[in-house]
């Protein structure tokens, strides 16, 4: 009886640490090992901003990529060949959202699909009634269900030209951000003050974009930003990190809530967006 008794503790105490605690001791188990030379000189050429992090910051973002890249599978599709480089690139952009948060924002990331180019989806509506069939061109999407799809010659675009307005790496995966909380409605799970805050601040400023479209006026954000409140907070993402000077002249409050929710102001590296200077490194 005692054996038993012992036999169903162990499996209990297994279960209760699978459950709660491995993860956590996996991932400090990757991050012993070294991050290899050869990917820093990747992340150089492939991710400009990486080259411009304080040591602290740099390291954080290295911490991430390694995990990034040993727990999310990577698929080519149509026969396109996804190697160290395609890999890097892409987890170094999207490793950026979060350089200064958890990476278990990402944990409900489960498969990158990458395409050699944009691809043509085949999509259908109905309205009840009549069932209508369409064909689309994407550069990207992201699922609810954790997968990314991504055409690569977009990634690389977004990576040659780092002050560009368009990163799809960057616009997909604040997808996945938006989905944290179970949608995409064009906020990432908020609680308190903050909430309360993004949702007057980014309301405002998607009232202005779709005013100043309206009325024919130069608008200050892509567009595409103007379709939905998902979008809008991917364009924002964007522009956030590959136009921040643009973004922070037109939309200063937009630009001090996004840097509250990244805990990261491109403009200014050496100081958390709450001007305290400090940059404790962030759980895993």
């Amino acid at each position: 009886m005692l054996i038993y008794l012992l036999c169903a503790l162990a499996l209990i105490g297994a279960l209760i640490f699978y459950l709660f605690f491995y993860r956590s001791w996996w991932r400090n188990r990757q991050l012993q090992h070294p991050f290899p030379e050869h990917w820093r000189k990747t992340l150089k050429t492939r991710v400009p901003l990486y080259r411009r992090l304080p040591a602290q910051l740099k390291r954080q973002l290295e911490q991430h990529v390694q995990l990034f890249l040993a727990e999310k599978p990577f698929y080519g599709c149509d026969g396109f060949e996804v190697d160290d480089t395609v890999r890097l690139t892409i987890a170094g952009h999207a490793c950026l959202l979060i350089i200064a948060r958890n990476f278990s924002d990402f944990d409900g990331i489960n498969s990158i699909l990458v395409y050699p180019d944009r691809y043509r989806v085949r999509d259908m509506e109905s309205d009840g009634m009549v069932v209508s069939e369409s064909n689309e061109i994407r550069a990207g999407e992201a699922s609810s269900l954790g997968q990314v799809v991504l055409a690569w010659t977009d990634c690389e675009e977004g990576a040659i030209h780092p002050h560009g307005a368009h990163n799809v790496i960057l616009h997909e995966f604040a997808h996945q951000l938006d989905y944290l909380d179970g949608t995409a409605d064009g906020a990432p799970p908020l609680s308190g003050e903050q909430a309360r805050h993004w949702q007057e601040t980014m309301t405002r400023a998607y009232e202005h974009l779709r005013d100043s479209l309206h009325h024919h006026r130069k608008p200050w954000l892509d567009p595409y930003g103007a379709t939905e409140p998902a979008e809008f907070f991917a364009v924002l993402t964007e522009t956030f990190f590959q136009r921040p000077s643009h973004l922070k002249e037109q939309q200063p409050e937009v630009y001090k809530t996004l840097g509250g929710y990244f805990r990261f102001d491109p403009l200014n590296l050496t100081e958390h967006p709450d001007g305290s200077g400090n940059r404790e490194a962030p759980p895993r």
